[in-house]
């Protein structure tokens, strides 16, 4: 999220960049691919919202899109794409995020079929809202697939890469809960350059650092 559509704009084209350099690097990787296009979907994600803040929030397509991304394609797409990338010896571990982010993006993708999402502007911010059954169970699972299975990669640059995600989740959200301004999309750029340099360590041998 950005604190404005021109915002989300730029941002949302600058980090689908950042993504094509990214998918080209680890073309020589295909395990690497699916974890190296995801600052292509975040991109994506940017520019929907600029259409959200075009169209004065509401219950659009553009609404609908931006709900499907964020909610269950990632929590879905981040633990499979990190299961892929990571080392041997992690894997077996990694099948716990995964099935928390298949069942989180089922109970999603159920409310998304049978609630209604909507979007509100709310000055700098955009708030969203599903009304969700059971949401810290939903928000719980959502945390273990995508950051849980960043910190349990058994990969350092991966682990490195959920602290900064983690990080930046947080203090997005704690300035998007005051309304104050919405950060998220400088955070996405910052993390998705620092993924570029991990794909771009990883098609560039020595092979990344694992962690046992």
């Amino acid at each position: 999220m950005c604190w404005s559509a021109t915002a989300d704009l730029v941002a949302g084209t600058g980090i689908a960049a950042v993504g094509v350099a990214s998918v080209a690097l680890a073309s020589r990787h295909p395990r690497d691919l699916p974890l190296a296009a995801l600052p292509l979907l975040l991109g994506a994600h940017q520019i929907v919202e600029s259409a959200v803040w075009s169209n004065g929030g509401g219950t659009g397509p553009a609404t609908v899109a931006w709900a499907v991304i964020a909610l269950p394609l990632l929590a879905l797409w981040v633990p499979a794409a990190v299961l892929c990338a990571a080392p041997p010896h992690a894997r077996r571990r990694l099948l716990v995020p995964l099935a928390a982010g298949a069942a989180t993006a089922a109970a999603l993708a159920h409310a998304l079929a049978t609630r209604t999402v909507t979007a509100e502007i709310r000055g700098h911010t955009v708030g969203y809202s599903l009304g969700l059954p059971q949401a810290e169970l939903v928000v719980a699972g959502y945390l273990l697939a995508t950051i849980g299975s960043l910190l349990l990669s058994g990969d350092r640059g991966l682990v490195l890469f959920g602290l900064l995600v983690a990080f930046g989740a947080a203090v997005s959200l704690a300035l998007w809960r005051q309304e104050y301004i919405s950060t998220w999309c400088a955070f996405a750029a910052v993390c998705s350059v620092v993924l570029l340099f991990w794909v771009r360590r990883g098609a560039n041998p020595p092979r990344r650092h694992d962690l046992g």
